[in-house]
């Protein structure tokens, strides 16, 4: 549930910090007082493209932030993985300055705008007043209905582009057949070349070793001698010398105590130069200089230099290039195995057809649910006698989002065949339409078998979605939106004073000017102000307007715990309010 919202420097609100309630909530106000900045900001906060316009004037950064406490169950593990804290609340704040550089964060640690849109998945679901031209675009009602279906179009898109990506493979084998073998054999004669030389993984750097230790074997003896002859063979040699001043210190060590830790260090570098000596001798026993294994050394380096010449490589790289070349020369081979391609096309296919079915049966079974339920919602927003139905149609090629796409049909009366919304509709209707799916799907998704409240439920946000409505369907509207108020948080921007009416929290949008400046302001609106807002919408004479806004309220007050009402019932309380106005 949205809890707070506070902005700072946007569009025309240099400060403003907003708690909201459970239930249904209504945002009213004049046209262009700002009522949907609170949306603007909103969306911002949720990871929206940000824009500098968005600051108010003379400004150096804009600032949103939004807190929700009862989190859905399934975004805590999300923010465990993705390294946020993951308390009973969650903040996601975010700063936009003039040069258009933004900056984002979750629970107090930074975040990157697309954790924005992650998390917003989980909390937040808008409709705009424009909603309805999703209902005439294939993808987003082919979105719509595999949400409500419960459907992940992920394996399946991979499956059909494993499936392509076989296909495309026994063309390039077919039509470049010729091409392929001549580079399967350029390839052979080279790994027969590297082949010959066996070059071993890290032969290089030791040869090279290996060389130079016996090319400098007089030197290495040299060296050895000399050492030896200082540590323990030479007159005055180190080994005799630390004899010496050990039996200086024995001599008068009884004398002071103090001469003893000198003792046992001289002792300990005794055993070390006795020990260097022995190791020196080894070293000097052994043959340092083996001619003919310097020659054999030569001859290995020369080959690989030679290799690495003709193949202008580095020698060192020539163990790598092996293996390469070895790899690609299978990728070849497997390229031009004609009967391995069909195989793995017919499996590809068969894999893909096997999902794409399962996800066919699965949108059936969601489109006849939902057509029902969206064609019940309408019998009370003006379309009586109407029928929604949704048509799985079939493609003529396998997509990669299944073997049909979606189209949402509309009968607008009793006795007419459905037909494509863009075709039959008008716009009022489709706007009726949209609010029909729209309240349809949320409170499908919000609502457990029980009636109780289901623990994924997100914010539900209608920005003038009711556009376009009057009359007694504006008094079903605003029932509607009350009834998924009972299981969810719904806001509403609303020019419905119908729909206000129904609100269970009231807050009017005002802009004035301060300094000079279009300064825009939010109140709650309780009591004799709301009754004079919800006046002010229904417009005519005051007295009447008033009188007329009270009897709403009062008729919305005492349907609160009806359910969705019929058309019939709509209609019988719209007209006992119009008898009491």
């Amino acid at each position: 549930m949205l809890k707070r919202l506070a902005l700072r420097d946007f569009v025309i609100v240099p400060e403003l910090e907003v708690e909201f309630d459970a239930g249904f909530s209504v945002l009213t106000g004049e046209t262009g007082a700002g009522k949907s900045i609170l949306v603007d900001a909103l969306q911002l906060a949720l990871g929206s493209r940000g824009d500098v316009g968005l600051l108010r004037e003379g400004s150096g950064r804009a600032e949103v932030s939004a807190e929700f406490d009862a989190l859905p169950v399934a975004l805590k593990p999300w923010l465990e993985q993705a390294g946020f804290e993951a308390p009973d609340s969650l903040l996601m704040r975010r700063t936009l300055d003039a040069q258009g550089k933004s900056r984002a964060w979750i629970n107090g640690s930074p975040a990157t705008i697309a954790q924005l849109r992650e998390a917003a998945e989980h909390l937040v679901e808008i409709h705009g007043q424009h909603a309805w031209q999703r209902l005439t675009r294939a993808g987003d009602a082919r979105a719509l209905l595999d949400a409500q279906a419960g459907i992940d179009g992920a394996p399946l898109a991979a499956l059909h582009s494993s499936w392509k990506d076989a296909t495309a493979a026994l063309q390039r084998a077919r039509e470049r057949g010729d091409e392929i073998q001549r580079e399967r054999e350029r390839l052979a004669w080279q790994i027969h070349e590297l082949d010959r030389l066996a070059p071993g993984t890290n032969e290089w750097d030791d040869l090279n070793a290996e060389h130079g230790r016996l090319s400098n074997a007089q030197a290495l003896i040299d060296a050895a001698q000399t050492a030896l002859d200082g540590v323990s063979q030479a007159d005055g040699s180190a080994v005799e010398r630390s004899e010496q001043a050990l039996s200086a210190l024995r001599s008068v060590l009884r004398f002071d105590a103090a001469l003893a830790p000198i003792v046992e260090v001289l002792q300990s570098a005794q055993a070390q130069l006795s020990d260097a000596a022995h190791s020196l001798h080894a070293y000097l026993g052994h043959d340092r200089a083996d001619a003919s294994r310097l020659a054999e050394l030569d001859a290995r380096l020369s080959a690989w230099h030679g290799l690495a010449r003709r193949l202008r490589r580095p020698p060192a790289e020539l163990p790598a290039l092996l293996a390469q070349w070895k790899s690609e020369l299978q990728a070849l081979d497997a390229a031009t195995d004609v009967s391995a391609l069909e195989q793995a096309i017919a499996s590809t296919e068969r894999d893909y057809r096997t999902e794409a079915q399962r996800v066919s049966a699965l949108r059936a079974q969601a489109a006849r649910s939902l057509a029902d339920a969206v064609t019940q919602a309408m019998q009370g927003l003006g379309m009586a006698g109407g029928r929604f139905e949704i048509a799985l149609v079939a493609q003529d090629q396998p997509q990669s989002f299944g073997l049909e796409n979606v189209e949402f049909q509309v009968a607008g009366h009793t006795g007419t065949t459905p037909r494509a919304l863009a075709k039959v509709a008008s716009g009022g209707e489709l706007s009726r339409l949209a609010l029909a799916i729209a309240v349809t799907t949320s409170r499908a998704r919000g609502v457990t078998t029980d009636g109780s409240v289901n623990a994924g439920t997100v914010t539900l946000i209608f920005d003038e979605i009711d556009a376009g409505i009057g009359g007694t369907v504006g008094d079903v509207v605003g029932a509607l939106m009350k009834q998924l108020g009972q299981s969810a948080q719904v806001l509403s921007v609303t020019h419905l004073a119908q729909v206000a009416a129904c609100g269970d929290h009231h807050w009017v949008v005002s802009k004035r000017q301060v300094g000079g400046r279009a300064q825009s302001d939010l109140q709650r609106a309780t009591g004799e102000v709301r009754v004079a807002e919800i006046a002010r919408m229904l417009g005519g004479e005051r007295l009447s307007g008033t009188a007329h806004a009270q009897a709403l309220l009062q008729g919305a007050a005492a349907t609160s715990s009806m359910t969705t009402p019929s058309p019939r019932a709509g209609s019988r309380a719209a007209a006992k309010r119009r008898s009491r106005t």
